[in-house]
């Protein structure tokens, strides 16, 4: 994109029915136009108004936005060349206020300024595959712990009420062995206290299991997909299914767009900030970023400090330096940063 001539930036706030596109010049004088078109299923969500035309070798349309996910892809199709940005500049909207045109021509600005250059997702690939089943599957274990936290209580208070017979049955047994005994309970169709209590317990104890089995075969498909897609990043030490998973989604199918290390860890938001004033010169932690891919270089950090003997030699060394631990683990994030980027770019790369 850097050796294409530009002639202009389009600024795109998408919306579901809509988008707000706002055109700048590169003098960044003021829009030459602003418009907001309906969107057309037929372009993957991309604005009728908007269907773009085959870039010269005089122009090319940036469109940096927060995109929906179709229209990156009808305009990578087109052609044309398009910069995501994150969100939109707060002092921007302060001083102008919120609308779609003003959010649009901010998201023009910020790439007109150097300050957005990220690539957005394809989205086309394996990783977004893991992303989709990684999201269904950590709802299922949202939806678990609740079950297992009512079956924990109310089968409980249901055992303590029930009748003398039931209590007999289910006292002494391990939380899943009473699950699995009740699941398989046939109580009737009775209307009485003793039966409906039984088809109570068994429906806890029923959902807790489902959810047990459903996130058992997600766990399964994630396990086949990430040694497909990222072999030697589960390889290393503290990679876990799930820390794999954050990873190859902060990542994303193309990671060309995470250009070096540098760009991976402020992704991950464990670069370091500077937090200098007058004779203090320290730095401190990231708290913007992905904050999943965040959580799991904290993971992968925990594991190492606890089975790790160069990691723990590390730590030690670092507190006799006057480092508190929370300094440490963000140091070792930084790290980790720096080792799994190549390894997660060259697994990535070998999937095209």
């Amino acid at each position: 994109m850097a050796d294409q001539p530009v002639d202009v930036i389009v600024g795109v706030d998408t919306h579901t029915d809509t988008h707000a596109a706002v055109v700048i010049d590169l003098q960044g004088a003021g829009s030459t136009s602003s418009k907001s078109t309906p969107t057309r299923p037929d372009t993957g969500g991309c604005s009728s108004g908007q269907t773009p035309t085959a870039p010269s070798r005089r122009s090319v349309w940036k469109a940096p936005v927060p995109m929906g996910r179709g229209s990156p892809r009808f305009l990578a199709d087109a052609d044309v060349a398009v910069i995501e940005v994150s969100r939109p500049n707060r002092q921007h909207r302060r001083r102008y206020g919120k609308s779609d045109p003003a959010d649009a021509e901010g998201a023009a600005r910020a790439v007109l300024s150097g300050q957005a250059t990220g690539l957005p997702k394809s989205r086309d690939g394996i990783i977004e595959s893991i992303r989709t089943l990684h999201v269904v599957k950590r709802s299922a274990v949202k939806a678990r712990t609740q079950a297992a936290n009512q079956m924990t209580n109310q089968m409980t208070n249901l055992i303590v009420t029930a009748p003398d017979a039931t209590r007999r049955e289910l006292r002494g047994l391990t939380p899943l062995k009473r699950a699995r005994r009740a699941a398989a309970w046939r109580p009737g169709t009775g209307h009485d206290p003793a039966t409906v209590t039984r088809r109570a317990i068994r429906a806890l104890a029923r959902r807790w299991l489902d959810l047990t089995d459903e996130i058992n075969t997600h766990n399964t498909s994630l396990d086949e997909m990430i040694a497909v897609a990222a072999p030697n990043l589960v390889a290393q030490l503290g990679v876990s299914r799930d820390v794999a998973a954050k990873l190859l989604i902060a990542a994303g199918d193309n990671p060309d767009r995470i250009r070096t290390e540098a760009s991976f860890a402020a992704l991950c938001g464990v670069n370091p900030v500077a937090a200098s004033s007058g004779k203090t010169t320290r730095h401190r932690l990231n708290r913007s970023g992905d904050r999943q891919a965040n959580n799991a270089l904290w993971t992968i950090a925990r594991v190492r400090l606890a089975h790790d003997p160069t990691t723990r030699a590390y730590a030690e060394r670092r507190t006799t330096e006057g480092l508190s631990h929370r300094e440490i683990v963000r140091c070792l994030k930084r790290y980790l940063a720096r080792q799994l980027h190549p390894i997660i770019v060259n697994d990535l790369a070998a999937l095209t």
